[in-house]
């Protein structure tokens, strides 16, 4: 292996981590509330966040782009265009979120503010994305989608994001020796 292509060597770890992410989301999603099951959780994202930690939060959000493409085209074709969209503006601002945070210190500590940052980032991203993406792509008017922020989208985000960041803090730091071979 010593003569693998350092560059190449990454490319065939996110490869592989962005696979772990469509097959992970394929397997398991379900809904939060019943009230909104169009809104499921998956832990795709998963992935997503160790590639971010492992190798930056650009290679996190370049995943994320892929994913998010590739997920929307195929195992959750269902939401099109609109879920391509909404996952990277999630997903996309957690990775950067927290992937700028922990880049500077590498330790569990950093790594739990870096998560827990990108969780609230999240949160927040998501309120204004759906009031401006939501009712373009579906024809909600606004204050339907309003109605709806604070008891269901945002505690929504929060779960999902929180859930994800608490498996990724529990399973980084025994993956990442892997990552860096």
């Amino acid at each position: 292996m010593s003569n693998v292509n350092p560059k190449i060597s990454r490319l065939a770890k996110l490869g592989v981590l962005a696979a772990l992410s469509v097959v992970l989301v394929f397997f398991i999603h379900f809904p939060i509330f019943p009230a909104a099951s169009y809104l499921e959780y998956d832990p795709a994202d998963i992935p997503i966040m160790i590639a971010t930690f492992a190798f930056g939060p650009w290679y996190g959000l370049l995943m994320t782009v892929v994913v998010a493409v590739v997920q929307g085209l195929t195992v959750s074709a269902s939401g099109g265009v609109y879920g391509i969209i909404m996952h990277i503006i999630a997903t996309g601002t957690f990775v950067l979120v927290a992937g700028l945070i922990y880049r500077r210190h590498k330790t569990k500590k950093a790594a739990l503010i870096a998560l827990a940052c990108g969780v609230a980032a999240w949160g927040l991203i998501m309120m204004p994305a759906n009031l401006i993406v939501t009712p373009y792509f579906t024809g909600m008017p606004v204050d339907a989608i309003r109605a709806i922020l604070l008891p269901i989208i945002l505690p929504f985000n929060l779960i999902k994001a929180g859930i994800n960041a608490i498996v990724t803090f529990l399973v980084y730091k025994s993956v990442s020796p892997l990552l860096h071979r």
